[in-house]
């Protein structure tokens, strides 16, 4: 066989900012280049299923645009013109810059800026080890899980919930929040699968019509923000019909009696005019997840990011608590397991040597912290230099035009490093290339499964390209930064978090390729308790006490309702801005991810707007115009596209463009705001009060 045609098949993990965390089959071509990439079919969750962007992940690997060489830059910031340099140069102008802003301003004016570029551990979280080490201020992530998490622990007492693969041993499988068929193509196998072998019903919830509502027996399309009012709303029926279960109740759950006194006066009439659903339409679904004791509740982000998101996430976890539903195999919730792994990553992150002192400024401020509020600031020093891995806050933070004032400054200096040219690296002072993540080891946990899993490296990465944990190391050492962790390898690294947590040596995670951490069915399902010290679900939580960590209460939380409730503290449309925006997840693309690739932006083809017929006649706007939208934040042009799927009065913008693909050069998330939303901080995406006009 001709070497350079000989395919090898490689086990690997997707690193993408999904709950999926697929395992992945990989193809690799004469020992250099990707060839097809195939879900695993035997890890129980993948399935063999992955999405169709990663199953062409060759075209990203491979595209002729990668950053391959260090860049300076020699024009204006957002210019985009740079001059290549070498690695030495590169890393000793960072060195240098952060050096000098430290002799300055001292280290809590460098601010190391991460996310969730890629969700391995050690490529995503090493950077944590040089803030550490340093002293830099610290980075608070709120931009993705900061609304929901609080709302699922608040309930539950722990971020964990029933087995995901249950869903294909339910009778009814209630997809709430997510696109699942965009976004998470697992949930869909395995909801899927119990209609075919159970005749299960799929039930989905949402706020315009999306494929995985087109699929679903039961469509409930809400007002954006509503969704706690069709909780209570089910709850009602629930207690007034004889669904409840009150025996479960009376075991497992704090204030039943309190509950349905509370719940009363919230009937399907009540909800329906929050909502704008039918009465009816409330009734079948009580009665359907109320006859139905093995309904499997799957709560996706998508309805969190709300200003009463938080609370509208507990009110649905609430649901199954009423019916009992926990009690049963198939039955019971599930939102993120992430709570379950319990790894001990002081290797990966420098833990030993953090100093809770040291301030933690929020990732979703971004634009606050450099234009010099103080709140954002914590009231301490400017930030001057900036480090930035696997996140693009030019073009996914909220407030996009603060964010973009911010990065301006003249008297700030970024390094990025990246895959390509991002809207932020364009902004940067020095872009360091990246390798991709079948060009490096990493270890992955899964928030959407159970699965500890290993990912080994598959291929070499281009001539330039640098893994993050190569450029962190580079850094420490000639920022005299210490600790043990810059001395080894991400293998080394790995081995030491698996022997540490109990997870056996990396050499058995190679062999068996995934751990399967599911906790048994008892403890899944609160059987056991939930995790409270009294064991009982808390349908009056206490906020100011939600056993998670976080930085601080922030938002509104002082009005934040005492029982699951219709929390009526959103971004209300008024006459001067009419339409609610909803920013949702475009198929072909992830976050800020894919957006480079040519048939993931062939099958997407434009920034559109999905507006109601009715609303687009209104405006004189046919199908195709162009279509002016905006609110005090700032403005943005895009096309038109009609949708009766989009509800009268809200309009939907699938996917984070680059800004730069826009007419004017200024993304979505320019009219997103960047307030705190309660408890404990994040932002409210799809909670947008916006004015549109034919441009």
């Amino acid at each position: 066989m001709n070497r350079s045609t000989e395919i090898v098949q490689k086990p690997s993990v997707c690193p993408h900012d999904c709950p999926s965390v697929c395992a992945l089959d990989v193809e690799v071509v004469g020992g250099a280049r990707i060839g097809r990439i195939r879900g695993a079919p035997e890890q129980t969750y993948t399935s063999g299923v992955i999405c169709a962007k990663v199953a062409r992940y060759a075209e990203r690997i491979h595209h002729p645009d990668r950053l391959t060489q260090p860049l300076l830059r020699v024009g204006p910031k957002g210019s985009g013109q740079f001059a290549a340099i070498g690695w030495d140069e590169a890393l000793d102008r960072v060195a240098e810059a952060f050096l000098a802003t430290e002799r300055r301003r001292g280290p809590e004016s460098v601010w190391p800026y991460f996310y969730a570029g890629t969700m391995g551990l050690v490529m995503r979280d090493g950077i944590e080890r040089l803030t550490h080490a340093k002293r830099y201020s610290r980075f608070y992530g709120t931009i993705c899980v900061g609304v929901a998490w609080p709302g699922w622990v608040a309930g539950a007492g722990k971020l964990a919930g029933a087995d995901p693969r249950e869903m294909a041993k339910s009778d009814c499988v209630v997809i709430w929040g997510t696109n699942a068929v965009a976004t998470q193509v697992n949930v869909m196998t395995h909801a899927v699968r119990a209609r075919k072998e159970r005749g299960a019903k799929i039930v989905a919830v949402d706020v315009y019509e999306t494929e995985t509502m087109r699929q679903a027996d039961l469509a409930l399309k809400v007002r954006p923000g509503t969704d706690g009012a069709l909780a209570c709303a089910v709850m009602h029926v629930c207690f007034r019909d004889g669904y409840a279960d009150r025996d479960y109740l009376a075991r497992f759950t704090d204030a039943p009696g309190e509950l349905e006194a509370h719940l009363s006066t919230r009937d399907p009439a009540w909800a329906a005019a929050i909502t704008g659903l039918d009465v009816a339409e409330i009734e079948a679904f009580a009665a359907l997840v109320g006859r139905t004791k093995r309904t499997f509740f799957r709560l996706g982000y998508g309805f969190s990011r709300q200003r009463n998101g938080a609370a509208n996430m507990h009110a649905a976890l609430c649901i199954p608590a009423v019916t009992g539903a926990w009690a049963h195999e198939g039955g019971g919730a599930f939102h993120s397991n992430s709570g379950i792994f319990t790894l001990k990553k002081t290797m990966i992150e420098g833990l030993d040597v953090r100093d809770s002192r040291v301030r933690r400024l929020d990732q979703s401020l971004v634009g606050a912290v450099l234009t010099g509020e103080p709140e954002a600031l914590k009231h301490g020093p400017p930030v001057e230099a900036m480090l930035i891995q696997n996140t693009n806050p030019l073009a996914v933070a909220p407030n996009q035009g603060k964010v973009r004032r911010g990065f301006s400054r003249d008297d700030l200096f970024v390094c990025v490093h990246e895959q390509f040219m991002t809207d932020t690296a364009r902004y940067a002072d020095v872009v360091l290339p990246a390798t991709m993540f079948l060009e490096h080891d990493d270890l992955y946990t899964a928030g959407g499964n159970q699965h500890l899993q290993f990912a080994p490296k598959a291929i070499e990465p281009p001539p330039g390209c640098r893994s993050n944990h190569e450029v962190v190391c580079a850094l420490a050492d000639r920022l005299g930064a210490r600790h043990p962790a810059f001395a080894m390898s991400p293998r080394e690294i790995i081995d030491w978090t698996l022997r540490q947590s109990g997870y056996g040596d990396l050499a058995r995670l190679e062999t068996e390729r995934w751990l399967d951490c599911q906790p048994p069915f008892e403890d899944a399902h609160f059987l056991n308790g939930f995790g409270f010290p009294d064991g009982k679900f808390r349908f009056k939580p206490d906020w100011t006490r939600t056993p998670l960590a976080n930085d601080g209460l922030r938002g509104a939380w002082r009005d934040m309702p005492r029982l699951p409730d219709h929390w009526a503290v959103n971004e209300a449309p008024d006459d001067r801005r009419p339409f609610k925006l909803a920013t949702s997840p475009a198929r072909n693309f992830l976050n800020s991810s894919f957006t480079e690739t040519a048939t993931s932006r062939l099958r997407e083809r434009r920034p559109e707007l999905l507006v109601n017929p009715e609303d687009a006649a209104g405006l004189g706007v046919g199908d195709g115009d162009l279509i002016e939208i905006g609110n005090d934040r700032g403005r943005t042009r895009l096309h038109a596209r009609l949708f009766a799927g989009a509800s009268p009065g809200v309009m939907v913008s699938e996917g984070i463009w680059p800004p730069s693909a826009f007419l004017d050069g200024w993304g979505i998330n320019a009219l997103v705001g960047d307030d705190s939303v309660a408890p404990f901080g994040g932002v409210a995406f799809h909670d947008v009060a916006i004015w549109a006009r034919r441009a």
